[in-house]
């Protein structure tokens, strides 16, 4: 199937009849979504990533939806892109009639697209790295809003040593979170922090203990879930978008933000408590 052009070869791929993302509803507004080929290290084959993609969509059009978490099976994140199948389609780009324009659809609308739901959706995105993040898996847990790491957790950086540049928006997300020299290093050694290392640098948010790692998760899943639904869906675009803005930008947008969260009942209901609390108070 490597000679297939990028549309046959998708819908080749949607016929494979194993079951490698695994979706769980705890409650309506959590969804746990988990890469599910542990044998393989859930590496991103074709018949992974597809699936994984199908996921991400169906689930991000919820309306129930408030929280997504991106985790791997069996003591993995993933080791990232599956090397069978990167070895197939590029190097066989000139037995295609699209040529190499083919990989660049591939990584377009997969790896990319994936990161592009990650950061374009409303909902909040936690990745729970319970083991080894790299390549293209690593992009999206560094596009997700937050990152949540067991000890066991590895983040793999090796990119120059296996030819390959920073792909998927990691460029653009380790230069905003390190600098550009640090990141630039960072490159250059191929490191694989551990998820201390990862931690003390800014890229994860907390680490804790492998077993403790699910507790952790639900416990953010929780304190999103306590928030009024629109302060969560409006702050995450207004948050991501200041990060490009000039201060005047951002002050703009939320000035426009701000006025409609003053007609919300949850904001009008916590004043009135406090306001009352304030009265009792010094009555």
């Amino acid at each position: 199937m490597s000679n297939l052009d990028y549309p046959d070869y998708i819908r080749s791929l949607e016929q494979d009849t194993r079951t490698l993302v695994l979706t769980d509803r705890p409650t309506p507004a959590v969804a746990i979504v988990r890469m599910n080929d542990p044998e393989n290290q859930n590496a991103l084959s074709g018949a992974l990533t597809v699936q994984l993609r199908r996921a991400l969509e169906q689930l991000t059009a919820d309306p129930d939806l408030r929280v997504l978490v991106l985790t791997g099976e069996g003591g993995f994140f993933s080791v990232g892109g599956d090397w069978k199948l990167m070895t197939d389609r590029a190097h066989t780009y000139a037995e295609r009639s699209e040529g190499t324009t083919g990989l660049w659809k591939w990584i377009r609308y997969q790896f990319g697209g994936i990161a592009r739901i990650i950061r374009q959706t409303d909902k909040v995105v936690i990745a729970a790295l319970n083991g080894p993040a790299a390549g293209v898996a690593l992009a999206w847990a560094l596009t997700s809003d937050l990152v949540l790491a067991s000890e066991e957790a590895r983040l793999v950086t090796a990119f120059g040593r296996i030819g390959l540049v920073p792909e998927v928006g990691t460029n653009w997300a380790l230069t905003r979170r390190l600098g550009y020299q640090r990141a630039f290093e960072l490159f250059l050694r191929g490191n694989v922090l551990t998820a201390r290392e990862a931690h003390e640098m800014g890229l994860v948010n907390a680490v804790v203990p492998a077993d403790h790692l699910r507790d952790l998760t639900r416990d953010w899943c929780d304190r999103v879930c306590r928030l009024p639904e629109h302060v969560v869906t409006m702050t995450k675009p207004l948050m991501r978008a200041a990060a490009d803005m000039t201060w005047e930008q951002s002050v703009l947008a939320e000035e426009f933000a701000e006025p409609s969260t003053f007609t919300t009942r949850a904001h009008q209901e916590t004043v009135r408590a406090l306001l009352a609390k304030i009265e009792r108070a010094g009555s």
